[in-house]
């Protein structure tokens, strides 16, 4: 990949949209153990996840259509939130749940195949 980021092919773009919505995924998961704000060094780890998260996608935006990327990216952050919650924090794993994950991959896929 282009390391400059400023000449991409659309499928870099998705790649580099789907690394901000694993980034945002990190900094989501990452406000549990800030424990309020109260840890300065896991809040910054947080605030600089966040950071590269929306800089790349604003990176991905110049790409793919603004509607496309922002819905994908917050439906990987959901996505990746709900597993991690499952297997970091013992969240109920209830069938409504797996479900819903269902429907916001097929969105995501959806997107992607009718993005232009």
């Amino acid at each position: 990949m282009n390391l400059s980021l400023t000449h991409l092919s659309t499928g870099q773009a998705w790649g580099v949209l789907f690394l901000a919505g694993v980034f945002e995924t990190v900094w989501a998961l990452g406000l549990k153990y800030t424990d309020g704000f109260s840890r300065p060094g896991v809040v910054i780890l947080v605030l600089t996840a966040m950071g590269i998260s929306v800089w790349l996608l604003s990176i991905s935006v110049r790409y793919l259509p603004m509607g496309t990327a922002y819905a994908v990216w917050t439906g990987i952050g959901v996505i990746g939130t709900v597993i991690g919650g499952i297997y970091l924090f013992g969240e109920p794993v209830l069938m409504a749940r797996l479900l819903s994950i269902m429907l916001i991959i097929a969105g995501i896929v959806g997107l992607r195949i009718f993005h232009s």
